[in-house]
């Protein structure tokens, strides 16, 4: 129950900043939420004030121009861009920090704007496959592998990429327990 209602929170907030706030940067909608939040939280009698966030990339794009605006708290975008020689992983960087109360919750988000390119793949992600225990020695899965596997099967269509990422992940968990929410989510240009 306690983490369906910080959804909810961070759902109403965000929401907040985009309809009422009329906000459309992505760091000005993620500098509002956090605010909101700990706002909200502050009330909840414990002494830290309700020391809790979310982690979440927020992302614009303007497909006619093809840019990639976004900001992003603790949680990766990777843009798979064609090469010469194959494929590479662009890692976009994320602030190390949550939406929410953080030593850091007095510096802003930052936002950046990408160029594109046709038939590029924009993914963004929550840490749920990569931290996922399974495999063989029940290890943690890890973000080098699901990169590796997304730059492999990037020139598949978008449904199998998911059918073949939801294998992959019920492969590596195997009979182990499900240890967090998982939410992939790719878009090609």
């Amino acid at each position: 129950v306690p983490g369906a209602m910080m959804s909810m929170l961070n759902i109403s907030c965000i929401n907040e900043a985009i309809n009422e706030r009329k906000y459309t940067n992505p760091a000005q909608i993620l500098n509002h939420a956090r605010n909101r939040i700990i706002e909200s939280l502050s009330q909840d009698g414990s002494l830290e004030g309700g020391k809790d966030g979310m982690d979440c990339s927020l992302v614009i794009f303007d497909f006619k121009n093809k840019k990639l605006n976004y900001a992003s708290a603790n949680n990766p975008v990777w843009i798979v861009r064609k090469t010469e020689n194959g494929h590479e992983l662009i890692d976009l960087k994320s602030d190390r920090m949550p939406v929410g109360k953080h030593e850091r919750d007095n510096v802003p988000f930052n936002e950046q704007t990408i160029d594109l390119q046709v038939g590029d793949v924009v993914y963004t992600l929550t840490d749920g496959f990569a931290d996922q225990f399974g495999g063989a020695k029940g290890k943690k899965f890890k973000y080098k592998p699901l990169q590796d596997f997304l730059i492999k099967h990037v020139e598949e269509g978008m449904n199998d990429q998911r059918q073949k990422l939801e294998t992959a992940f019920e492969n590596w968990r195997g009979n182990l327990e499900q240890v967090d929410d998982v939410c992939i989510i790719g878009v090609k240009i």
